[in-house]
């Protein structure tokens, strides 16, 4: 009997003992770290989807009607400035331009013989007026053939490369139909749209004098080797969208960027007095964001917040905090709403110093 009653009071130590162990282990496993938002300058690099465009992209296009006689060059091609690109049938425009010159010499003969016979007042000094007159038109005439002609042999503007060409030789083509398009993909601009408080913080952030570096990721998301340079902002926002538009301009040495290609725009974007929180102290629910407040007596409480930015370890904070709460920084998985704890607090430059931050 004494046996029994001894082992059943080792085993009510033992329980005890055990339990008091494991209040111990839940006691310190319950010491939850918290911390304070934090308001700093800082600055992220944000993507935005971009449209590629030539330096120089023309329509080439015929200024007169005639069949096209030669094609000199070919869809793809590189050319220069002042190189013969297409040829229209020349035979009328000559033929007018022969019988403009032999007006034209016929009206100086003309005005040669009527100004002797001013000289000598055989005839008036209007007659003699007329006939210069007439010569000065027949002149005009003769130079609008010529004029005409030249537009028969179409030369490229600038360098470039040539774009598809729709018609075949032997086509009638009309006065001012497409033969063609240039490009000049030496240098290319990017636009790209940038909303009104990004624009505001970029304006307000800019080095007077320098412009701003971006770079270009294309479409099969490998980056550019060169560096881009934001060069002009748009005069007006779009009252649609909000937004302003930017170009900037990137080299292109090896013309592997042509026209009408996308790609994103990354932009350094500077923000003032932003109030950051490292992205582990937040949790979703139902596509919302939220983190734990702790009040004053320990006790948390779920608060939705608003993110404008988001860089690699922290969010950058619009609404719902303010840099007095106390936020629980880790644990929020383990809580609950109205759950009372033990924490303790770490300052929250020491929490963002070891996080990825690109402060100023």
């Amino acid at each position: 009997m004494k046996r029994v009653v001894l082992l059943a009071s080792a085993c009510a130590l033992l329980q005890a003992s055990c339990k008091q162990k494991k209040e111990e282990v839940k006691e310190e496993t319950s010491i939850y770290a918290v911390t304070n938002p934090l308001t700093i300058d800082t600055s992220f690099t944000k993507e935005y989807v971009s449209q590629i465009r030539s330096v120089r992209n023309i329509e080439i296009r015929a200024q007169e009607k005639g069949y096209l006689q030669n094609i000199y060059v070919d869809e793809g091609q590189s050319v220069k400035a002042g190189q013969l690109l297409f040829r229209i049938m020349p035979k009328v425009y000559e033929a007018e331009l022969l019988k403009a010159e032999a007006e034209a010499k016929a009206s100086e003969i003309e005005f040669e013989n009527t100004k002797t016979l001013a000289d000598k007042n055989i005839v008036s000094k209007n007659e003699l007026a007329m006939a210069k007159a007439k010569l000065d038109q027949a002149k005009a005439e003769a130079s609008l053939a010529k004029l005409h002609l030249s537009f028969t042999e179409i030369k490229a503007p600038f360098d470039g490369t040539i774009d598809r060409i729709p018609l075949k030789l032997g086509s009638l083509v009309d006065e001012g139909e497409l033969l063609t398009s240039l490009s000049d993909n030496s240098q290319v601009f990017t636009y790209f749209n940038v909303s009104e408080p990004e624009y505001l913080n970029y304006q307000s952030s800019a080095n007077k004098g320098k412009r701003q570096t971006v770079s270009l990721v294309l479409a099969n998301n490998e980056m550019l080797k060169a560096k881009g340079e934001v060069e002009t902002v748009e005069s007006e926002f779009n009252n649609e969208t909000g937004n302003i538009a930017f170009r900037a301009r990137f080299p292109n040495p090896g013309q592997l960027l042509k026209n009408g290609e996308t790609g994103k725009v990354q932009m350094v974007v500077p923000i003032k007095n932003a109030l950051v929180i490292p992205q582990k102290a937040t949790y979703e629910l139902q596509d919302k964001l939220f983190v734990f407040i702790v009040d004053k007596n320990n006790v948390v409480k779920p608060r939705e917040i608003t993110i404008s930015s988001e860089l690699p370890d922290i969010y950058i904070v619009s609404n719902g905090l303010t840099a007095g709460d106390k936020i629980l920084l880790e644990g929020v998985q383990k809580v609950k709403e109205d759950d009372k704890i033990s924490c303790q607090f770490q300052d929250p430059k020491a929490v963002l110093g070891q996080l990825k931050l690109k402060a100023e």
